[in-house]
């Protein structure tokens, strides 16, 4: 049986102290050797073999270097490009994932949290809050450090990492405002979410500060497909005057463009559509939708930045950071027919 390498492997072949080996290996640590020496430690390392024992040096630190993430819906797009964020953070220090899909479901939220305590994790990225969360009050509670991202809660001393909602929205009825939309419809995310509930409250106040009706806005339950497809159905039961609709997050519109062809709507010539969150291949469709570029895997990251500054002692107030989206003009949108 070959015999496992050793850090002192590894020392012996740079001709260093293994004390040097073991901190040009370590993320928090490598900053104090110089670079070149790292650089040959790694180099040895590799050639050797050797893979360092985390177990061992965890428990010796009396730590994991482990993080916890929380994930509404995996299925959603817009959320693996935030995990590769976190993820590619996390790891440049050092620092492990623990994800879990919780389906926005309430339960096994809460079930997710009390399996990676178990895990003694040292921090929590939740995605997966409501404006009122249990969650994040159990956080709070057992002095857990945690960040939200994309969603925040009705509370302030939290730290999360968001998007400027107002500015988003806001950019899209000003590009629908320049084609002549006056009757504009809102099928909206889920009200017990931050994003589906400022969406839809920036929405109703652009209109009303225009002297727009603001009345044809129906949320949803989900961000899913179906759950748009559902809303449109809903929304052209009370009307079917508006030659416009703003939907909450680009799953919801892919769905309304799908209840749009069973009733023979044609996007962009009879209806304009526009999504949020500009999700892989909506410039491949046809038409290729309209909708609010999210800096995704930027929220990621600046959510693992400053989780990692919460689990290493930095003092620091709690912060909001909203994260500027962008407007993508594709060709779901179009001057507003007669």
């Amino acid at each position: 049986m070959k015999r496992k390498v050793t850090i002192r492997d590894v020392a012996n072949l740079v001709g260093v102290h293994h004390s040097t080996v073991s901190r040009a290996l370590s993320p928090e640590k490598r900053d104090k050797i110089s670079p070149a020496v790292v650089k040959k430690v790694e180099k040895a390392a590799k050639k050797l073999g050797y893979v360092p024992n985390i177990v061992a040096s965890s428990l010796k630190q009396n730590r994991t270097f482990t993080i916890g993430v929380l994930i509404p819906d995996l299925t959603n797009p817009l959320f693996p490009p935030i995990i590769r964020g976190i993820q590619d953070t996390a790891e440049a220090a050092g620092y492990t994932l623990i994800t879990s899909n919780t389906d926005d479901d309430a339960q096994k939220e809460t079930d997710a949290l009390r399996m990676m305590q178990g895990r003694s994790i040292e921090g929590v990225i939740i995605a997966t809050a409501r404006r009122e969360d249990p969650i994040v009050e159990q956080c709070i509670a057992n002095d857990i450090p945690f960040v939200l991202v994309n969603r925040t809660v009705d509370r302030d001393g939290v730290n999360a990492v968001i998007l400027d909602e107002d500015y988003g929205v806001r950019s899209v009825l000003d590009h629908l405002m320049s084609l002549k939309h006056k009757r504009i419809a809102h099928v909206g995310g889920p009200q017990h979410t931050s994003t589906g509930f400022h969406r839809a409250k920036t929405f109703a106040d652009y209109l009303r500060t225009h002297n727009f009706p603001a009345d044809l806005i129906e949320p949803a339950q989900k961000f899913t497909v179906e759950e748009g497809r559902q809303a449109f159905g809903r929304i052209l039961a009370r009307d079917n005057s508006f030659s416009a609709i703003v939907a909450g997050n680009d799953l919801l519109a892919l769905g309304c463009m799908d209840a749009m062809r069973d009733v023979g709507l044609l996007v962009p010539d009879n209806v304009s559509i526009t999504g949020y969150d500009d999700i892989s291949f909506l410039a491949r469709m046809s038409p290729a939708l309209t909708t609010v570029q999210v800096p995704k895997y930027e929220m990621g990251s600046q959510a693992a930045k400053t989780l990692l500054d919460l689990i290493g002692g930095e003092s620091m107030a709690p912060v909001v950071l909203r994260m500027q989206p962008r407007l993508v003009v594709r060709n779901s949108t179009a001057v507003a027919s007669r």
